[in-house]
């Protein structure tokens, strides 16, 4: 199935953020589209509001517009006022320089968005959001309406009941964000599915972070496949599941397009021993960071405000051997699960919780530390 997507989101550039390099730009959207692949995945955000019109100039005014699909998402979480939604979505629109949209998210949908801090309603509610995305469908400016989210699967049952014109979700996927207990990437990939609803997959290589691994690691997955890029065990784990619009990577050269289109193009169901390869790789990956899983394990059924403290360390400890630390999904995932357990914003401050692991050995510091960290990094 043709479901690999360009994430524009890591475009090459020559001096900064907004200075893209086009000639190679334009090589990796043909590379992209002549191996067979449609679906360009943008925002009004990245790249300093630029993807947009990247997108517009590396692949829009170069190619017949049935020969492509594009998604583009509004900025949720930039609290713009009501009487500016519109206008937002019609720059958006000039941005692109198309007439309708392929597949439209509303960004970072989340408990604090949703719901608020107070749990009495957030701006997506407040700001009548979903009718305003509605409209614009019913407009012919949208085909599909979508949400991308990163919160509880909890949270993302309420919301697919509550709006079922949300036709597919967005989320952060990947085998380590599969049993990761913030992000909850299986359970929410099953609720979606129990919902009928789509999924396109983002964060398949964690943002970069699982096409490297520590030595034992690799090693065990090339005696498996020789043949195999690290980062192509990662895209594979996602491109097996069912009911996928698309498996999004953010690409920045020509070798990444060419690397993920020959794998998507090649790939075959995971057996069952590659399933378990990757598995224990993933154990290995787990176990190099600084707070190793085993560790971790140890302290389940403790709580920190709530939250269950294998899960505050777990984040924390996968966020450290990313190659961004701050820039990893699982930052923003705490707040949220904070928010969602005692209606309060971390951002202003904790009560002081002593926390005693189940030994009773008393492991505040380290709490307090990874929460603070996670805190400062959140956005």
């Amino acid at each position: 199935m043709k479901n690999l997507g360009f994430g524009m989101m890591r475009l090459p550039v020559l001096s900064g953020p907004t200075d893209f390099d086009y000639p190679h730009l334009e090589r990796m959207v043909d590379a992209f589209l002549d191996a067979g692949f449609t679906y360009f995945d943008t925002s009004y955000v990245y790249h300093n509001g630029k993807s947009e019109e990247a997108t517009r100039k590396a692949l829009i005014e170069r190619h017949p517009r049935e020969s492509f699909t594009v998604a583009t998402k509004f900025p949720t979480f930039m609290l713009i006022p009501e009487e500016k939604i519109d206008g937002v979505f019609e720059s958006q629109l000039r941005n692109l320089g198309v007439d309708y949209i392929d597949y439209y998210l509303l960004h970072n949908i989340q408990t604090v968005y949703y719901d608020g801090y107070d749990g009495l309603g957030g701006i997506v509610k407040t700001t009548h959001l979903f009718d305003h995305a509605k409209r614009w469908k019913e407009e012919g400016k949208i085909r599909h309406l979508g949400i991308s989210f990163h919160s509880s699967a909890k949270l993302l049952d309420r919301v697919l009941a509550e709006h079922p014109e949300i036709e597919f979700v967005q989320i952060a996927l990947n085998p380590i964000d599969w049993d990761s207990e913030l992000v909850q990437a299986g359970l929410c990939y099953d609720v979606i599915r129990r919902h009928g609803r789509k999924v396109v997959i983002m964060e398949a290589v964690k943002g970069g972070g699982l096409a490297r691994l520590p030595a034992e690691a690799e090693s065990l997955l090339k005696a498996a496949h020789p043949d195999w890029s690290i980062a192509s065990w990662a895209l594979r784990f996602s491109l097996d599941k069912d009911d996928v619009i698309a498996v999004l990577s953010g690409m920045s050269t020509l070798e990444q397009v060419l690397d993920n289109t020959k794998t998507a193009n090649e790939v075959e169901p995971l057996t069952e021993a590659d399933k378990k390869t990757l598995a224990e790789a993933m154990r290995i990956y787990r176990e190099s960071a600084p707070i190793p899983q085993s560790e971790i394990d140890g302290l389940k059924g403790v709580l920190y405000h709530g939250v269950p403290v294998s899960a505050i360390l777990q984040a924390y400890s996968i966020c450290q051997i990313q190659p961004d630390p701050g820039f990893s999904d699982d930052n923003n995932y705490l707040k949220n699960a904070i928010a969602e357990a005692e209606h309060v914003d971390f951002h202003h401050g904790l009560e002081r919780q002593a926390v005693l692991a189940p030994d009773g050995r008393d492991i505040t510091e380290t709490v307090e530390k990874a929460v603070a960290w996670l805190t400062e990094n959140s956005f």
